[in-house]
């Protein structure tokens, strides 16, 4: 009892009987095809728990309230609340292969039977409202599943992944403790027990993922929490370092609307330009995240990111000489 099955029956039973409609025990069951006995429970259970004043009715084969000021206890849903939801599904429908736009897609349906009418239908949100991603690695279905399974029960996991940076397949079997939703594309952060490392796998990377029978204990935030957002980017784990980029005039405008990490520092400069500070782990991001600005921004620190630039500009020009 209390299941959201048995209060969605509940809740229709309840509108049949404040239309006068004489619901019983045969009519509830056809409704969500289930047993008449089943459905008796049900309707007992109303007057049992929620003290439901029910009568029968036998010249009408059915139900009324003899107090008509009776309420079945529910969640006040507002149409903000509604809204937050589609537009979470909006936003998150295809990073798992739909396996989030179907779950919530099911869950509003439950809502809007609760909420009544409130004026916010899911099929007009995808007119009004909808959020693009370039370059995300979306998440198989399956694969989203078995792991937000795992992370819930606290079970190990298994699979074939397939590092782009050496194109190899490895077999990996991993205790999962944290889904990050990262550039629109799902990344888990988990203790590998085959290096025997935290480690951090893109869902999209996944292959053959088997959610093995073995329990584990989930290890305390403060060993794993640097791994999530320490420092600038996906790539974490090393100790950070404080990188300074001096931002032009003409791009500052946009940089100082921008969050790149909740622990970065901005200041404005005298010349207009913008001076961003922020702590960073890992080059490899941060460097893509530089040359996207060309011109428009200058490495003032540290030394060595510097001169990563100064490399990857070397290269550029070898492939685009000055004609």
């Amino acid at each position: 009892m209390g299941t959201t099955a048995t209060l969605e029956r509940m809740f229709w039973f309840d509108d049949q009987v404040r239309r006068k409609r004489y619901p019983n025990a045969t009519k509830l069951a056809e409704r969500f095809e289930i047993s008449t006995k089943t459905a008796q429970r049900c309707i007992e259970a109303m007057g049992n728990r929620f003290y439901a004043p029910l009568q029968y009715i036998s010249t009408e084969k059915g139900y009324i309230y003899t107090d008509n000021s009776f309420n079945l206890p529910h969640f006040q849903i507002s149409q903000e609340e509604i809204l937050s939801i589609l537009l979470a599904r909006s936003l998150l429908s295809k990073t798992a292969g739909g396996a989030i736009s179907r779950a919530m897609g099911r869950f509003i349906r439950k809502l809007l039977i609760e909420a009544g009418k409130l004026g916010v239908e899911a099929g007009r949100m995808d007119q009004l409202f909808s959020a693009a991603w370039t370059g995300h690695a979306p998440a198989p279905p399956e694969t989203f599943r078995q792991v937000a399974q795992s992370l819930l029960i606290s079970r190990r996991l298994s699979f074939t992944y397939c590092s782009p940076g050496n194109n190899q397949a490895t077999e990996r079997t991993v205790e999962p403790h944290h889904l990050q939703y990262y550039m629109a594309s799902w990344v888990l952060t988990a203790h590998c027990l085959v290096r025997n490392e935290w480690r951090k796998f893109y869902l999209s990377r996944m292959d053959s993922v088997r959610l093995r029978e073995e329990p584990f204990t989930p290890k305390p935030p403060r060993e794993w929490k640097n791994m999530v957002d320490r420092a600038f980017g996906i790539f974490q784990g090393k100790e950070p370092v404080r990188v300074v980029l001096h931002f032009s005039p003409f791009r500052a405008r946009w940089i100082k609307e921008q969050l790149w990490h909740p622990d970065q520092e901005t200041v404005e400069l005298g010349d207009g330009g913008l001076e961003l500070r922020l702590p960073v782990a890992d080059f490899r991001e941060i460097k893509m995240k530089i040359l996207q600005f060309g011109a428009d921004v200058t490495v003032i620190a540290p030394e060595e990111l510097k001169g990563e630039i100064q490399a990857e500009i070397r290269a550029m020009t070898r492939l685009y000489p000055a004609g």
